[in-house]
């Protein structure tokens, strides 16, 4: 899917709703809420922190898409086009990073 048909989707399901979109500052703190709960998670499994028995296992991609859907809700509400943006981070990410990271077939990094 691509950013617009997923954008599309979030929309028409949000347009429901009297309110379809919260306003900017709250889906940042829902943003921050559900990053927490994918660093829960992953610090449960891979960190120093162990779970409790009464805590459930969460599903790490789904906590990623609950980020996801939060930036997509925020993208919309300000009617951003990922598409071009990601575009735009992509060509950057190729022409900027390069030669900036030890690659695979034994090319030098130029350092960070």
């Amino acid at each position: 899917m691509t950013f617009s048909e997923l954008q599309k989707e979030i929309d028409e399901w949000a347009q429901q709703f009297i309110t379809p979109y919260w306003k900017p500052h709250e889906m940042i703190a829902r943003l921050a809420e559900e990053t927490g709960e994918l660093a829960r998670e992953i610090n449960h499994r891979y960190g120093p922190k162990k779970k409790k028995p009464s805590e459930e296992t969460k599903e790490i991609g789904e906590e990623i898409c609950d980020i996801f859907m939060n930036l997509i809700c925020l993208a919309n509400s300000q009617s951003i086009n990922l598409d071009q943006h990601w575009k735009n981070l992509m060509d950057k990410l190729y022409k900027r990073d390069s030669k900036r990271f030890e690659r695979k077939d034994g090319g030098m990094q130029n350092g960070l």
